[in-house]
């Protein structure tokens, strides 16, 4: 039966071949690979229903076939001896992206076009090999369909696993760049070798495993692939909260792969390029389930592929653009012909290869898996199908066009009105688990037991205490192990842990940064304790959100001083109170002249002195009330409001100044860190802290000059004695020290920021975030207030801290009676405006002029004097006063007052009879 199959192909393809012009084409193929089975028999079928099509055509190809054995140097020998010594026009293939990488190089060399349609990479690129045709889609192609299934389910992290080599990594920037645009995260890439072992595929599931994100995108071959799904089932990541989806790398050839690898798929998701229904399509399978079984009876192929018909449409586009070129001398032109058949140097170049590109480049026609159009050398991307794995076999739930996005059904028109990431257009979906509910994403690592190393502490055990180290009943307490404990208590999840001393011989083993540093070499999983979160360890540890307040400060010797300055009785008051006084004085003294001088004769002075009354004036009415009595009502009541306001500020300054010159304040022996730098005193700082670091490298101290101590009272001795002359530490300790030693030593100088005390895990490490939350809700709670009263309220509770320790008593400040003085400034306004019984505007412009223009042009609205002698021959010239007071109130405005007016006119009669009798009195001497 095969012998009569392959009589009529035969039969069918070179019958008539004497009179045609026979052109050599290559192809190479990994022929023990079910793909290569497939590519074959497509290849050679396309060939036959081309010439069967079109029996008139005047050129036939002529196939030559080479194996590649799944190896790059075989297929570059096989290419070499095509181009070489059968002298090829064009090579179809080879299959795989690494083998094609070399025998693209020899066809440039040679003019000859090399036409791939599974070589996917985009690491191998038309553009930069003008002699490679892609007749497939590129990876990339599909970015924009996986991006938009992710975004559309919501995942906001994706874990990416793909083969590591060097053409299957190539998609991951591509995906990265198409991600970040839709604000999606890859948080983790995991490469697993095609040459990894079952053992290594479970150790890097079961690190996936630990991770909190659930969503895991597939790109890698069918062969490895298999193996993953196989392992991930059993280690149950196929399972209920897991979402997998698969890359057309796998799910081109999902057909192909073993049912018990199908079985392991349930729920998986994937996409694939779409082949669009056709007449000649249905035809072709019904040919390739009658033929394919009877040629390759040991196959075990089932479907016919997206690759097979790749491979049939790129054979009848080489067949038409064959034709199109005519009979022409297909021989090769050698620039050297050696006898070596594998010299490269001999190798020549083809006459034909540049005019069959062009036109390969110029083909278009509706092939077997839909349009066929070249861009930019490469297939052009079209819409991709989505699946979902149920059972053996799998289920259409969707697709994604460029133009639409996701869709139930493929519109016939391919007019889109909008582009849809909604997966709610898709059909119901059966995830891992066997169920309908779509995964959120993520889920609470599986944690296996935590190794946590604790520091070992001398002294300062309030905050980590080991008790019996040495035995197997070991306790551990303190601040810090207690938050510890609560916080995992507010885990959402159990967290199975051991803690370790870190210590040798009843000593600390090392510094805090060679502690934190044991989790980089991971001796530990975690350290739990007094560790504060600084930039240099957080290089190769992740720490979660502090627990504790932090800063590192000095703390010094404390005298008792009282003041001793001269201008001490100025402390009272700040200076923008003192400044508030006196406008409100200045103020107080306006609006009781202005009330009260229309009624009163000795507050009328010339302009010199009405500012000097203005500001006397509240003081007399303060100081000597009787000698100044009030006869308008509205001048009382501003009176009162002074007095009042006076009263409180004096009784506030007694206060305060009573305070200063009798209370002791602590005082700092030292106020400033370069006084201790520039003079060479010993400071102190806690053993095995990072503050060592600081004052060396931030504060310039020598290192000579630093000693360590262990203990509160170490603290305290070397203090007293003069040992050194401050002690740095960070604040948490320097609290507990004071509370102790209470009154004897003070905090001084500036606070150097840090962030805190927290826990280390290690880089990337899932469980940094749920820990950071339940830090979060343990400190914004009562918990935390209770540990600490647990461990401190001993300190805080000490009889001598009732001493005022500060270094200053804060001035009283005009905000502090900002209050009063606006309810004083506005009642004054108010008796004002009673008073004149005008608004408030018209007051602004009556007094404005008057004490403005009438005070600076003084001597133009001045009296004249009443004789002017020189050499007016004696005469003597009266001013009319009333003229020049109705001058005056028509510069300062309307009287509006009945009053004002009775005293202008009274004013005016004096002025004009002292005139007169002056007037009588020069003529009598005369």
């Amino acid at each position: 039966m095969r012998f009569f199959l392959f009589l009529i192909v035969y039969v069918t393809i070179f019958c008539g071949f004497e009179s045609k012009t026979l052109i050599d084409v290559g192809v190479i193929l990994d022929m023990d690979s079910q793909v290569g089975e497939m590519a074959k028999f497509c290849i050679s079928t396309a060939l036959s229903d081309f010439y069967n099509v079109n029996p008139n055509y005047e050129t036939r190809l002529i196939l030559h076939t080479r194996d590649s054995k799944e190896d790059i140097v075989s297929a570059a020998f096989g290419a070499l001896d095509l181009l070489k010594n059968v002298g090829v026009e064009a090579i179809i293939g080879p299959m795989r992206s690494t083998e094609t990488k070399f025998v693209v190089e020899l066809g440039g060399k040679a003019h000859v076009p090399i036409i791939s349609f599974s070589a996917t990479s985009p690491a191998l690129s038309p553009i930069q090999n003008p002699y490679f045709v892609r007749a497939a889609q590129d990876d990339t192609a599909q970015v924009k369909a996986i991006t938009a299934i992710v975004q559309g389910f919501e995942w906001r992290e994706v874990v990416l696993i793909y083969e590591d080599t060097e053409y299957e990594s190539e998609i991951s920037p591509y995906l990265t760049d198409a991600f970040l645009e839709v604000d999606i995260r890859i948080s983790c890439k995991s490469a697993i070798p095609s040459n990894a072992n079952d053992d290594q595929i479970l150790k890097e599931l079961n690190k996936l495993r630990q991770m909190r994100v659930t969503v895991f995108l597939v790109h890698m071959s069918t062969s490895l692939g298999s193996r993953l799904f196989l392992l991930a089932n059993k280690a149950g990541m196929v399972s209920e909260g897991y979402a997998w989806v698969i890359t057309d790398a796998l799910s081109i050839s999902l057909d192909s792969i073993d049912p018990m690898v199908i079985d392991s798929m349930e729920g998986v998701l994937g996409i694939r390029p779409c082949i669009s229904r056709s007449k000649n399509l249905k035809n072709f399978k019904g040919r390739w389930k009658r033929y394919f079984p009877l040629t390759n009876p040991k196959s075990t192929i089932s479907e016919l592929n997206t690759f097979g018909l790749w491979a049939y449409d790129a054979a009848w586009a080489l067949a038409m653009a064959v034709e199109r070129i005519g009979q022409l001398n297909s021989s090769l032109l050698h620039i050297n012909n050696g006898n070596n058949t594998t010299d490269l140097s001999s190798l020549g170049v083809s006459q034909m290869g540049p005019m069959l590109l062009e036109e390969m480049l110029n083909t278009s026609f509706r092939g077997l898996s839909g349009k066929f159009h070249l861009v930019n050398g490469q297939l052009q991307p079209s819409a991709f199908e989505i699946f979902n794995v149920i059972g053996n076999g799998e289920r259409i739930v969707g697709y994604w066009t460029p133009d639409e996005g996701i869709s139930r059904e493929l519109s016939s028109d391919g007019n889109a009105k909008y582009y849809s990431t909604s997966t709610s257009e898709l059909k119901t979906i059966i995830w891992p688990g066997d169920t309908t509910t779509k995964p959120q994403g993520w889920a609470i690592p599986i944690v296996n037991e935590l190794k946590i190393g604790i520091p070992f502490k001398q002294g300062f055990t309030e905050f980590v205490k080991i008790e019996n180290p040495d035995t197997s009943k070991v306790n551990y307490s303190g601040f810090s192990i207690d938050v510890f404990l609560a916080v995992r208590d507010a885990l959402p999840f159990k967290v199975h842990y051991k803690f370790l001393p870190y210590m040798v011989d009843n000593k600390s083993k090392g510094t805090y940064d060679e502690l934190v540093y044991q989790i980089y070499n991971k001796s530990f999983d975690a350290v739990v304790g007094d560790v504060t979160i600084i930039a240099n360890r957080s290089s190769f540890v992740d720490f979660t959100l502090p627990y504790s307040d932090s800063g590192v400060s000095m703390v010094v010797p404390a005298t008792r001083e009282k003041p001793k300055s001269m201008w001490t009785f100025m402390k009272p008051l700040t200076w923008d109170l003192w400044l508030t006084i006196a406008i409100t004085w200045i103020v107080t003294g306006i609006a009781m002249w202005s009330i009260e001088h229309h009624v009163r004769t000795t507050l009328r002075d010339s302009n010199n002195r009405k500012l000097e009354t203005i500001i006397w004036l509240p003081f007399y009415s303060l100081v000597l009330p009787e000698n100044e009595p009030m006869e308008n009502r509205w001048t009382k009541f501003v009176l009162v409001l002074w007095l009042a306001l006076a009263c409180i500020l004096m009784q506030s300054y007694t206060a305060s100044l009573s305070s200063i010159l009798t209370v002791e304040h602590l005082q700092p022996k030292v106020l400033d860190v370069t006084e201790l730098v520039e003079r060479g005193y010993y400071v102190g700082y806690q053993e095995d802290s990072f503050v060592r670091d600081l004052l060396i490298n931030q504060l310039n101290f020598e290192k000579s000059k630093l000693i360590s101590y262990s203990t509160v009272e170490d603290y305290h001795e070397a203090l007293s004695n003069g040992t050194v002359a401050a002690i740095f530490d960070e604040i948490p300790y320097i609290k507990l020290f004071l509370g102790k030693y209470c009154s004897k030593y003070v905090m001084a100088g500036p606070t150097y920021r840090t962030e805190g005390f927290g826990f280390a895990f290690p880089l990337g490490s899932p469980l940094v975030s749920y820990f950071s939350r339940a830090v979060l809700n343990v400190t914004e709670g009562k918990k935390i207030d209770n540990i600490q009263k647990r461990y401190f309220h001993e300190q805080s509770s000490c009889p001598e801290q009732t001493t005022i320790i500060t270094t200053d008593t804060p001035s009283l400040t005009a905000y502090s009676f900002g209050g009063l003085f606006m309810i004083v400034i506005v009642a004054i306004l108010v008796a004002l405006m009673a008073s004149k019984r005008i608004s408030l505007l018209d007051m602004v412009n009556s007094y404005g002029q008057k004490f403005i223009f009438r005070y600076f042009r003084g001597t133009q609205t001045r009296t004249k004097p009443a004789l002017e002698m020189g050499n007016r021959g004696g005469g003597v010239e009266i001013n009319n006063p009333v003229v020049e007071l109705e001058e005056i109130s028509s510069q300062g405005g309307e009287v509006n007052d009945a009053e004002e007016i009775q005293a202008k006119n009274q004013a005016s009669h004096e002025v004009i009879s002292s005139q007169v009798g002056d007037h009588a009195s020069i003529n009598n001497k005369l």
